[in-house]
């Protein structure tokens, strides 16, 4: 490849990368960087490195957002909104989440044993009886 068209892929690729650093939508990036989205994931194919540096600015915008996010909702608790409080509270405060019980019953069985495994299992409880039983006795 051509030095020239090498570095302007390098511009391109590095201009695409700041604007994902400032919003995690893709589309949008490709946009405001002039690049298609079609050569996007292209570059994310062919250049293992290119992806890793995707995928890391994609998540530092994502966090940017969750930062953004948070700070509204704090903003509109302060502000005394009801919704923003009960969200805050359900999945921050374990006291209030969501809670799931479960319940039910475990049946075990011991069927399918061949004559021998059975044999086994008779032999072992019957040398394990004496030694409950004297430790019954001591209680």
């Amino acid at each position: 490849m051509n030095k020239t068209i090498q570095k302007r892929k390098k511009a391109d690729q590095n201009l695409l990368l700041e604007q994902l650093k400032k919003t995690p939508i893709v589309q949008f990036a490709c946009e405001k960087s002039g690049i298609g989205r079609a050569t996007y994931y292209r570059w994310r194919k062919e250049d293992h490195s290119f992806a890793e540096m995707a995928d890391q600015a994609l998540q530092e915008s994502v966090s940017l957002i969750n930062d953004l996010a948070e700070s509204q909702l704090l903003s509109s608790i302060r502000d005394k909104n009801m919704t923003a409080i009960i969200f805050w509270l359900k999945y921050r405060h374990k006291s209030y989440s969501n809670k799931l019980e479960l319940s039910g019953e475990i049946k075990t069985s011991i069927g399918g044993l061949t004559p021998e495994q059975q044999e086994l299992l008779e032999k072992a409880i019957g040398l394990m009886l004496p030694k409950l039983e004297a430790h019954e006795d001591h209680l």
